[in-house]
């Protein structure tokens, strides 16, 4: 069976915000499907700030970095049937050739059995982006009952499932979101406090508006966001490091790098005596369908929402992206083909 896809390559290395003409859309043929190969199809594909940082290391020529929920079309591995359902992280493209020997648990994996959720949250708040809030979060910051909780980007993916699973652990939650209308959406989460970072000076509101100290900080922004929280910091108090999407587009941040520039002031973290860890979320790959389960339960007892920005056509798939940096989506920013 000949198969054609459509791919998007980057073909510019972006200089500060991504721009279409970083991108640009090629036709295929992919190689015969011969043993232990798979093809599938896309069924709805991702895009997510870490995105714009990988597009700094991928070769320029290449397909964009990025996952999608996928149908097997072909198939000569025994794993895979024809018409089952798979995570994959092999890019931007509405048909891919999966050889056998990258079919591994950390380029592709079957969709758990999603009962009536949709789809489409196989890669939202039940895959990768509520894996990382539920393991960066509760792994990582050991939240106990009366903390206080601060979230950024909390109207994102990652951010909104934060702030429920704190309230879920009978946390006090501190939320900053980009506009008046993803307040308003952060607020019906339950978040205690609320707050347009945009329209805000954010270590002023926390000494004003949240007197008492923080214990867990769950940082997807980094930069001077994060300076200006560290000082509301609770002695020993637990920041986890999931995302840094102040620094994405700044090309003087060096990939792997020293930099002298930090928002984390030395003093502060030895005398409040804090403790800072980043992760991947490729960590917790072996333990995939434990946070599956769990988020899915709490969906089920009416714990957790979800929005979804969804982008219909294969063909604005750079344009959902950049849409990303402009603050266009609430939730989980998903493209449709």
């Amino acid at each position: 069976m000949v198969v054609v896809s459509k791919v998007w390559q980057l073909v510019r290395r972006p200089q500060g915000l991504p721009t279409l003409d970083d991108f640009k859309c090629v036709q295929q043929q992919l190689p015969p499907c011969t043993d232990g190969d798979v093809v599938v199809e896309a069924v709805c594909l991702s895009v997510d700030p870490y995105m714009r940082f990988k597009a700094r290391e991928i070769a320029l020529g290449s397909t964009m970095f990025g996952s999608q929920v996928a149908r097997v079309v072909e198939s000569q591995n025994d794993a895979w049937k024809v018409g089952s359902m798979m995570v994959h992280y092999l890019g931007w493209s509405t048909h891919t050739h999966i050889p056998a020997h990258l079919n591994t648990q950390d380029t592709c994996y079957p969709l758990p059995d999603m009962d009536d959720f949709p789809t489409s949250l196989g890669i939202g708040l039940l895959g990768m982006p509520g894996n990382s809030a539920y393991f960066g979060f509760l792994e990582l910051c050991e939240p106990k009952a009366g903390d206080t909780v601060l979230v950024n980007c909390a109207a994102g993916s990652v951010g909104s499932a934060v702030v429920q699973i704190a309230k879920i652990k009978g946390c006090k939650v501190i939320a900053f979101a980009g506009s008046d209308e993803k307040v308003a959406w952060v607020k019906e989460l339950g978040a205690d406090y609320v707050f347009n970072y945009k329209t805000t000076n954010v270590g002023k509101t926390l000494t004003e508006t949240v007197p008492q100290k923080i214990n867990c900080y769950f940082d997807n922004v980094g930069g001077q966001f994060t300076a200006d929280v560290l000082p509301h910091m609770q002695d020993q108090g637990r920041i986890t490091l999931c995302g840094a999407i102040s620094t994405y587009n700044d090309e003087k941040q060096p990939i792997g790098g020293a930099t002298l520039t930090s928002p984390f002031h030395e003093g502060t973290m030895i005398w409040k005596q804090l403790r800072v860890e980043g992760f991947l979320i490729t960590r917790y790959n072996d333990r995939r369908l434990e946070a599956f389960n769990q988020m899915k339960q709490w969906f089920k007892e009416g714990k957790l929402k979800y929005k979804e920005t969804i982008t219909q056509g294969f063909e604005n798939m750079p344009k959902a992206f950049i849409g990303l940096f402009h603050g266009d989506n609430i939730g989980k920013a998903v493209v449709m083909p």
